[in-house]
């Protein structure tokens, strides 16, 4: 619930700042060395603050839709009928704010007149313009990630730099026996549908680094994973989700998935690579240790292995840690002490 919040209100500033930026160079391109030939005519510094005034009002309206929008509408509506909401809200979006100025600056005009009158056509264009960017904008940042995006716009990135980070490896369980059951566009539907529930590890402040296959990598800024356990609540909220749900993927699958999960922790590189296509990458040891740590859990009857280094920095009585001794890992010189993760 906590992250949910936080994600919430970082989508609202978001698009409280957007707009009022957007309103505020909508009053400076109309106020400045132009004539208005509408019945709206403001000075340009009663307009710039009109524009904060506005921003922040039609922001956090436009912002609590986008966060139905992501909340409610993936899977659970047509895309049809999610892009005809999308038009609906622009038309409805536009439609107040022109009630609202008629109602703050019209003298002695119909309404009809004072939202058909010349220039205002030009302002709607760039209203639903100014909303299409938005949105866009937010899928961007989605795509790289809720910080990262930003971060990545800064250039943080642009030259290698070190940090203590926790990876988890999460994998499906059996994913051959599923595919060759469902066929490849039902299982794909089902890995859909796991990566949906997926949102209750994040719950945990866990940041998803990477899809891979059936399989999905988390990562935690050191103390962040360490902080209240979330790095281990992060899989029993998604494995507790997926057991919330058994009833439907039983009725659509056939079966209940199941991800084992390896995790590691120590120091990685991070730096922007690619130049056609962009991407924040992480190297190094732990991420690789990490990968080989969730190979061990069908070797060794687990769910969920954690190596000695992470488990040595966490402090709960939560969980309890069964140990399996050292173990040679593919890949590594050095034997890794590997343990075991249960809820009590």
């Amino acid at each position: 619930m906590k992250f949910r919040n936080k994600r919430r209100l970082q989508i609202l500033k978001q698009y409280i700042v957007g707009w009022t930026i957007a309103f505020i160079f909508l009053s400076i391109i109309r106020g400045e060395g132009t004539k208005e030939i509408g019945s709206v005519n403001m000075e340009l510094w009663k307009a710039v603050l009109v524009s904060f005034i506005m921003g922040p009002f039609f922001g956090s309206i436009s912002g609590f839709v986008q966060i139905l929008t992501e909340e409610n509408g993936y899977k659970q509506v047509a895309f049809q009928k999610l892009l005809m909401f999308r038009i609906l809200f622009a038309v409805l979006f536009v439609s107040l704010i022109v009630l609202l100025a008629y109602f703050i600056f019209s003298e002695d005009i119909s309404f009809v007149h004072f939202a058909f009158e010349p220039g205002s056509f030009a302002i709607y264009l760039y209203i639903v313009s100014v909303d299409i960017f938005m949105f866009n904008l937010r899928q961007v940042n989605l795509f790289f990630g809720s910080s990262n995006f930003w971060k990545l716009f800064r250039g943080k990135f642009y030259t290698p730099r070190e940090e203590k980070r926790i990876f988890m490896f999460l994998d499906l369980q059996s994913s051959t026996t599923h595919a060759e059951n469902l066929g490849h566009v039902e299982y794909s539907k089902m890995i859909q549908d796991c990566f949906i529930d997926l949102g209750a590890a994040l719950e945990s402040e866990a940041e998803i680094y990477q899809y891979v296959g059936d399989g999905v990598i988390l990562t935690w800024k050191l103390q962040d994973g360490i902080r209240e356990q979330n790095c281990l609540n992060a899989y029993y909220n998604f494995k507790h989700q997926l057991t919330k749900r058994k009833e439907y993927y039983k009725q659509n699958y056939n079966c209940i998935p199941n991800f084992k999960a390896g995790m590691n922790s120590g120091v990685v590189t991070v730096a922007e690579v690619g130049k056609y296509k962009k991407e924040i990458a992480y190297h190094g040891d732990t991420i690789n240790t990490a990968a080989r740590i969730q190979d061990q859990c069908n070797k060794l009857s687990q769910d969920f292995l954690i190596s000695e280094s992470l488990k040595n920095v966490l402090y709960t009585s939560s969980f309890i840690f069964s140990e399996h001794g050292s173990i040679e890992l593919k890949g590594k010189e050095k034997q890794t002490n590997l343990f075991g993760v249960h809820q009590t």
